[in-house]
């Protein structure tokens, strides 16, 4: 039966029994997709207390905390930024914000990155023991690490809660080693080609599950160098191009990239830390006026019918307000290009046609075009395109005078390139109505 159905017309409710009952509505025409809101992040995964009064029992965010007595908050250490761990949470136990930079470098600089009071060597001996009593060191914990055949290494992190994230080394030999971290559990965007959208519905089963906090996001990079600058080098690089859609979960982006390139922290280029988005204008404009590390967005497509299909999020935000927003916001930022993603499909967006409408589309905008190979998963219905036909298609963009890359598949033979983390449960998001001329290119693929 053919399902033209997608994740955001599904209304579901859940049983406070084992059991769950859940509705479904379904409707030939697809409306407008709201973005689903999420559960905040669970506070026992930011801090804990030594006594919670009745009357502060609400959920909170770091950010919120103003008074002394909140700041008795046992945080994880990676969710503060810079400026608070020195002028409130580290004075407010009475000690000095030098002891405070003492600290974060050795949370994040000099190679120790440490994940435990025993790793503070240097400190303070009352400061070590207040830390082991009142902060916590770590969120996650590393589940298991595979390796692909070109070295590419793919970490599963265990959170607090039980749920699962991955985060993908990439080595390179030139000396640009990227780690490519998540930013939500599962994603609800949906698109089609992806794999970890394929998992959007589950959230009937905690399945989209949760926002990322902070320090989940910058546990992923401190760990990356932890484990494994030894053995792929210095890691240079990072994408949220993991699990999710980074923008959905703008707020916390913002802090983990801030902490990310703090000159005192983890020192990354902001240059070289680059924030992915399917498209979400509102978090797009704010993202380029907030921060000044890097863009790319997944674009994918020439016409809206097509991005409608494979990106359902283009029904809220179409090609042309996508596209006008970057040119108008663009205008403000010195010297800074946006990088556009494009996933190749096999009788789907590699026309000749398309790219001569990729030229026209992406005029007046300072950008860098990223081909990337697709990456097969269970239950798809695409094929890649093939390299000479990806070769083609690079040079009619580059002839016309496009900044363009071809972007090989990396880490595929165990599920840890562009597109393929996360794991399926019991229900799957549904795949969405393939329009008219597509389905015979489909079926040849196939």
């Amino acid at each position: 039966m053919e399902v033209g159905c997608c994740l955001w017309m599904r209304q579901v409710r859940m049983a406070a029994t084992l059991g769950m009952t859940f509705k479904s509505s379904i409707s030939t025409r697809i409306p407008a997709i709201p973005l689903p809101t999420l559960n905040p992040s669970p506070p026992s995964l930011l801090f804990r207390r030594r006594s919670l009064s009745a009357a502060s029992s609400s959920i909170l965010d770091y950010q919120e905390l103003s008074s002394s007595d909140d700041l008795f908050y046992h945080p994880c250490l990676l969710v503060l930024t810079s400026e608070l761990l020195q002028q409130e949470w580290v004075g407010t136990h009475g000690y000095r914000p030098g002891q405070a930079l003492m600290l974060w470098k050795r949370l994040y600089g000099n190679n120790i990155w440490a994940h435990s009071s025993e790793d503070l060597e240097g400190l303070n001996k009352d400061f070590k023991n207040m830390l082991s009593e009142h902060a916590e060191f770590k969120t996650v914990s590393v589940k298991d690490i595979v390796t692909a055949f070109d070295g590419t290494k793919k970490i599963l992190f265990t959170l607090e809660d039980g749920l699962v994230v991955e985060t993908v080394v990439i080595p390179c030999p030139g000396g640009r080693t990227t780690v490519c971290v998540s930013s939500q559990v599962g994603c609800a965007m949906n698109c089609q080609f992806c794999y970890t959208g394929r998992q959007a519905i589950i959230f009937i089963k905690m399945g989209l599950r949760r926002n990322l906090t902070a320090a989940e996001i910058v546990e992923q990079a401190v760990f990356a160098r932890r484990l494994l600058t030894s053995e792929v080098g210095s890691i240079t690089n990072v994408v949220f191009m993991g699990m999710g859609e980074p923008l959905q979960n703008i707020e916390t982006v913002l802090k983990a990239a801030d902490i990310m390139v703090d000159v005192q922290g983890l020192q990354f280029s902001p240059r070289k830390v680059t924030v992915s988005t399917s498209g979400l204008v509102p978090q797009l404009k704010r993202f380029l006026r907030e921060s000044s590390c890097a863009l790319a967005v997944s674009l994918n497509a020439t016409t809206d019918e097509v991005r409608n299909w494979i990106m359902p999020i283009n029904r809220k935000y179409n090609l042309g307000l996508l596209l006008e927003t970057l040119r108008e916001e663009l205008r403000l930022k010195h010297k800074f290009k946006v990088l556009f993603e494009y996933v190749m499909l096999a009788g789907v967006n590699d026309s000749i046609d398309d790219a001569e409408r990729l030229i026209h589309l992406v005029q007046d905008i300072p950008c860098k075009i990223n081909l990337i190979t697709f990456n097969p998963h269970s239950g798809s219905q695409f094929k890649p395109t093939r390299d000479e036909k990806m070769i083609e298609f690079r040079n009619i963009l580059a002839k016309a005078g496009c900044t363009v890359l071809l972007r090989p598949s990396r880490g595929d033979d165990q599920m840890a390139a562009c597109g393929q983390l996360g794991k399926l449960g019991e229900l799957e998001a549904p795949l969405l109505r393939v329009p008219a001329q597509f389905q015979a290119a489909l079926e040849v693929s196939v």
